[in-house]
């Protein structure tokens, strides 16, 4: 699963208007359709796999066919038997198993569903977490944000015991601790950033640290290049520049290592809309390997592709 971006040039640009690669066809539960989606994830073929969470659902959309998306995981309704999904959150692809990680929110599990043609239920790799972002290293090891803990653990696949990376000081804002961490990235060093919601703010842990180091935000809630609203999706690269789905203000930012004082706008930032320009509440985030932008836009729910210029 591990995807590391190539270098995106730091002064890189993309297309300001964004193309509908997913949805886009109003509220609904038909195969053209998502309803308050969230994380997604782009394999190396342009295929994308989304989190269609009031639907129960993980769909994905092959390269190509914006028209409809097909049920890889969930869509019998709400529940908690192995067919189902409760309010998912977050997907990844594995490829070694050749099959999808979801965070089964709603029933406080992290799940496994094979991408073999047939599959119709799921396996459960950790139970009794409040998980809502995911991600895997090159060793492997998952990596499972805990809402309700407000910290994050790396487990052995496999293993039921865990390692806490960040956070677990309880609630709060200082260095060592988290408020409602959700979307998470972790890079070859095994340096976790973590979308801090509620602190606004975006953390690093390098490996073994017991506190963070504010990368992005942290200055109260607002819409000033120094600030984020609700920070959702977070995706870094290979020179260490962080890209933030502002969620609140509408907007994808970029910080660049080094300069924690202030991030630039790369997509969105007016205000919030419909437009090919625009974002309602922009939460999923992620990269193709070409370096082309994707981005969940929830209450518009579609997903748009920004290609790099």
């Amino acid at each position: 699963m591990f995807t590391l971006l190539g270098n995106i040039p730091a002064n890189a640009k993309w297309a300001q208007n964004g193309v509908t690669i997913a949805g886009g066809n109003g509220y609904g539960d038909a195969t053209n359709q998502l309803s308050g989606h969230e994380g997604l994830f782009v394999d190396d073929d342009q295929t994308v796999v989304i989190v269609d969470r009031e639907n129960h659902r993980i769909m994905q959309w092959k390269n190509g066919d914006t028209t409809n998306g097909q049920v890889v995981a969930g869509g019998k309704g709400q529940g908690n038997g192995l067919h189902k999904l409760d309010r998912p959150t977050d997907v990844l692809i594995d490829k070694e198993t050749d099959s999808l990680i979801i965070c089964d929110w709603g029933n406080r599990r992290v799940v496994r569903w094979s991408r073999r043609s047939g599959t119709t239920q799921g396996e459960i790799l950790i139970d009794n977490i409040y998980c809502w972002g995911l991600t895997m290293d090159e060793q492997r090891y998952l990596y499972v944000s805990d809402v309700e803990k407000h910290e994050v653990r790396r487990y052995q696949l496999g293993d039921k015991n865990y390692t806490l990376v960040a956070g677990g000081n309880g609630k709060g804002d200082g260095l060592n601790q988290l408020n409602v961490p959700i979307y998470i990235f972790v890079d070859r060093q095994q340096t976790v950033y973590v979308s801090d919601y509620h602190n606004h703010r975006v953390m690093k842990w390098n490996k073994g640290a017991t506190e963070g180091i504010v990368v992005a935000g942290g200055q109260g809630r607002g819409n000033a290049l120094t600030q984020l609203y609700r920070p959702q999706a977070i995706f870094v690269d290979t020179l260490g520049t962080l890209y933030v789905a502002d969620s609140g203000n509408h907007r994808v930012m970029r910080w660049t290592q080094g300069d924690k004082k202030q991030g630039t706008v790369v997509v969105g930032g007016h205000g919030q809309g419909a437009g090919e320009n625009q974002f309602n509440y922009p939460w999923g985030l992620s990269f193709d390997r070409h370096g082309n932008l994707y981005v969940a836009d929830r209450y518009n729910h579609r997903v748009q592709r920004f290609s790099i210029e």
